[in-house]
C-alpha cells in the first residue's frame, strides 16, 4: 500500500532522525532512491536555512506533544531544486506508548501554491482596476451634471462618454488588457460617433498601455463630440486631421499627436473651461505636454510625451 500511494511521499524516520522507510512516492517527489536515502538523516530533505534554525527537530518536538505536526513549507529535490510540499509528521508508537520514530508524508503541491499566488495577484488587479474604472465614472457622472445645462444634457452626455470608456475596455480585453495601438482606439472613436468618412487619420503603428489608451479614448470622444457641436464637423464642408508621429530626442523616443479641424466656423476661446477642456488637459497631462489653440481657423490640439510613458508595463510578447 506504502508503494502504490505514488502521489505522496511516506517515509519512516527513527529515533535517530535517519529515515528507515521510503516508498515510490518519495522518489518520485524527491528523486533520491531507496538505497541512497535509507539511513541518511531526513534532514537532508530540508532547506538548508531550515537546517540551520533546526526546523526538522521543532516539527519532532511538535508531533510528540500534539500526536502530528502540520508541513507547509519549502522543501530540497535530489538535484537541489525547490517543491513546495503540503503534508504531516506523526509520531509512531509501539502497543505499549513507546516512541519509535516518526512518520512523514508529504506531497508536492507547488504548482497549486502558483496557481494561488497567480490567482491573488489576479484579483489584487482586477481589484486595482474596478477602484480606477469607478473613478472615472465618478469623475464623469460629477462634472457632467455640473457642466450640462438640463436633466437631459447631462444624461446624453454621461451616456456618451461612458460608452466610450467601455469601447475602450472591450479593445483591451480583446488584446488581454495589454495595449491597444493609437490607430483601433482612433477608429472605434470614428464608429462610435459615426465619423468615418470625416476624421482623416495618419500615423505609424503605436502601442499604448492600458491607462495612456483609456485616456487617449476619452479625450478623442471630447475633441469629436465638441467638433460634432460647435466646430469643424457642424458643418458639411469641415473635417478633422489627426495625425500622430514619433520621433527621436536626447536618446528618448517620443510621441507627437496632433488634431487640426479644418473648413467649419470660425472659433473662438471659450469664456470659461467646461468639463471638456478640463478633461483633455487633465488627462492627457499626466503623461506628457498638451496644448489647446483656439485658433479662428479651427482648434488645434498638440500633444508631446515619451513613448516610455506611454507603454511602460506593455508585455514584450
Amino acid at each position: 500500500m506504502l508503494q502504490s500511494a505514488i502521489e505522496y511521499a511516506i517515509i519512516s524516520v527513527g529515533l535517530d532522525h535517519k529515515v528507515t522507510t521510503w516508498n515510490e512516492g518519495a522518489r518520485r517527489i524527491l528523486g533520491w532512491d531507496e538505497s541512497e536515502i535509507i539511513g541518511q538523516p531526513v534532514g537532508a530533505i530540508f532547506t538548508p536555512a531550515d537546517r540551520e534554525t533546526g526546523v526538522p527537530q521543532r516539527e519532532m518536538a511538535a508531533a510528540l506533544a500534539d500526536g502530528h505536526a502540520d508541513d507547509e513549507r519549502w522543501h530540497v529535490r535530489k538535484d537541489g531544486s525547490l517543491f513546495w510540499a503540503s503534508g504531516q509528521l506523526m509520531a509512531l508508537r509501539s502497543d505499549d506508548g513507546e516512541l519509535e520514530g516518526f512518520l512523514k508524508i508529504l506531497r508536492d503541491r507547488t504548482e497549486q501554491r502558483e496557481n494561488e499566488q497567480r490567482q491573488r495577484v489576479l484579483m489584487h488587479e482586477l481589484s486595482h482596476r474596478i477602484k480606477n474604472t469607478l473613478a472615472v465614472v465618478q469623475a464623469i457622472i460629477s462634472q457632467s451634471f455640473r457642466s450640462a445645462g438640463s436633466m437631459k444634457d447631462a444624461e446624453q452626455s454621461i451616456s456618451a462618454r461612458i460608452n466610450a470608456y467601455a469601447h475602450a475596455h472591450e479593445i483591451l480585453l480583446q488584446k488581454n488588457w495589454l495595449s491597444a495601438t493609437m490607430e483601433t482606439i482612433i477608429e472605434a472613436t470614428a464608429v462610435n460617433l459615426g465619423l468615418s468618412d470625416r476624421l482623416k487619420a495618419s500615423g505609424p503603428t503605436v502601442s499604448l498601455n492600458p491607462q495612456a489608451a483609456l485616456a487617449f479614448s476619452l479625450v478623442l470622444h471630447e475633441l469629436a463630440t465638441n467638433a460634432t457641436k460647435y466646430g469643424a464637423l457642424s458643418v458639411d464642408t469641415g473635417v478633422v486631421e489627426l495625425d500622430w508621429s514619433t520621433r527621436r530626442e536626447a536618446g528618448d523616443d517620443r510621441l507627437d499627436v496632433r488634431w487640426r479641424e479644418r473648413g467649419g466656423p470660425a472659433v473662438e476661446a471659450p469664456k470659461r473651461r467646461g468639463f471638456g477642456s478640463r478633461l483633455i488637459n487633465s488627462t492627457l497631462s499626466a503623461f506628457g505636454n498638451v496644448s489647446v489653440d483656439y485658433a479662428p481657423t479651427g482648434l488645434m490640439m498638440s500633444f508631446d510625451a515619451s513613448l516610455q510613458s506611454l507603454q511602460d508595463q506593455i508585455s514584450s510578447s
